[in-house]
């Protein structure tokens, strides 16, 4: 079974639009979380941290406007209004106050799907320069969440392959303990060394030929990891 992709947090009052967005998100493989307000659709957003929004405008106890400004205050997630609004001043202040897309309903569902993709694609790009992050014969594909080794696809639970992206994202950099499980696990995790060894032991295992003497994830003793500079012609079965 395939580990759900990017998280989509879909935000609407409406039964029908949920049930139909769930059944096509799913099918694509992303993880949905569902809002049916604005308040909540702000809470959820801190607390599940989306890959991406879909928002409509029309929420019950706020104004989908609001949740953007709200958002946008600290998480520059992107957020793709669907809307029945249509009117050219419709579009442009939800663009100007923050979204990253607008889509009128009802929507083509092909054109909704390249919206989705062309956003998160951005995003990527966006945080690391490129869609696609590789080193030697490891590449990372940001878009698809997907981590392949030479020709070969490995999965990754979705902790394993935060940990791999900030490896792979500061390739060549020595990283200290505290460093890295602030950033990958938050504030609270800054001491928790032994989860991380134990994060680095499944990763190795998964992409080095041998785990106990690995040329991907080196350790620094006492300091932290490096994730080496390799050269493409590297291989886990060389």
């Amino acid at each position: 079974m395939h580990e759900k992709k990017n998280t989509i947090l879909v935000v609407d009052d409406e039964p029908q639009i949920q049930k139909m967005l769930g059944i096509l998100l799913d099918a694509e493989n992303f993880k949905i979380v569902e809002s049916t307000s604005g308040k909540q659709a702000i809470r959820m957003c801190a607390s599940t941290k989306p890959d991406l929004v879909l928002l409509d405008l029309g929420l019950p106890d706020m104004d989908g406007k609001d949740v953007i400004n709200s958002i946008r205050e600290w998480s520059q997630v992107p957020i793709i209004v669907l809307s029945v609004n249509s009117t050219d001043e419709d579009i442009s202040t939800a663009l100007n106050t923050g979204a990253n897309d607008y889509v009128t309903k009802p929507f083509n569902v092909e054109v909704l799907l390249a919206r989705i993709n062309a956003s998160l694609r951005t995003s990527a790009v966006r945080e690391t320069g490129e869609p696609e992050l590789s080193n030697g014969p490891l590449r990372m594909d940001l878009v698809r969440h997907e981590v392949f080794l030479g020709d070969t696809l490995i999965s990754f639970t979705p902790k394993e392959y935060d940990l791999l992206r900030h490896f792979m994202i500061n390739c060549g950099k020595m990283l200290t303990h505290k460093e890295i499980l602030k950033k990958v696990w938050g504030p609270a995790h800054g001491e928790d060394t032994t989860y991380l060894r134990v994060f680095i032991g499944q990763i190795r295992e998964k992409i080095e030929e041998n785990s106990a003497q690995p040329i991907f994830i080196t350790t620094e003793p006492g300091i932290g990891y490096r994730m080496e500079v390799l050269p493409k012609t590297s291989s886990k079965a060389a």
